[in-house]
């Protein structure tokens, strides 16, 4: 059985503001340092075969800071990007919520069946996932792997590797420098893409 830690960087300036980072490039804040180095001192003593990082600046960051006392090789996966809110990301959530009820409210209660403008669907941002979670249950058939991944995408990640629902997307964006632990089985169960 392969574990996983799911691993949440430090936060940035649109977290703390409560914007839509979405795959925009925002490096940490002053706050989102301290909580990756908290993160480092808490994974120190943790082995992983290796910890694939999310090509965002803050979850690069948080990677070095892991690096500087968790010497597992690292490795930054594309696929990892977060999940791209088009024309939404810098937007105020509550800018969102005012302008586009019935959107908004539509995402929260069937995020599979919405598109952001010029964004990327959660669909899409499940399939891309889960070819790579494939990969990575072949190339680790054992052992522990650390992904460490922005949220909301942490969130789509959570939903491949165990099912259940991806609740809200944007409250769930309050986990910084975090990691959760996931036993996985070496083969996925079927399961249908039903987004709750």
């Amino acid at each position: 059985m392969l574990e996983v830690l799911l691993i949440r960087p430090g936060s940035t300036t649109f977290d703390a503001e409560g914007r839509i980072k979405g795959s925009l490039d925002i490096p940490l804040c002053p706050e989102g340092e301290v909580q990756a180095s908290k993160l480092a001192e808490k994974l120190a003593t943790i082995k992983l075969d290796c910890l694939y990082v999310a090509p965002s600046e803050s979850a690069q960051q948080s990677a070095r800071k892991i690096a500087e006392t968790n010497f597992c090789k690292q490795k930054s996966l594309d696929c990892l990007r977060n999940l791209d809110h088009g024309l939404w990301q810098g937007k105020l959530v509550s800018e969102v919520k005012r302008l586009q009820p019935k959107v908004y409210r539509q995402f929260q209660e069937h995020p599979g069946d919405i598109c952001p403008p010029r964004g990327e669907t959660v669909q899409q941002a499940v399939e891309r996932i889960q070819g790579q979670i494939h990969k990575l249950r072949k190339r680790h058939r054992g052992g522990r792997i650390g992904l460490i991944v922005p949220q909301p995408l942490a969130s789509i990640v959570r939903y491949v590797l165990t099912g259940g629902s991806l609740g809200d997307l944007w409250k769930a964006e309050l986990d910084f420098g975090t990691f959760e632990v996931i036993q996985v089985r070496s083969e996925p169960a079927a399961r249908s893409m039903a987004f709750v």
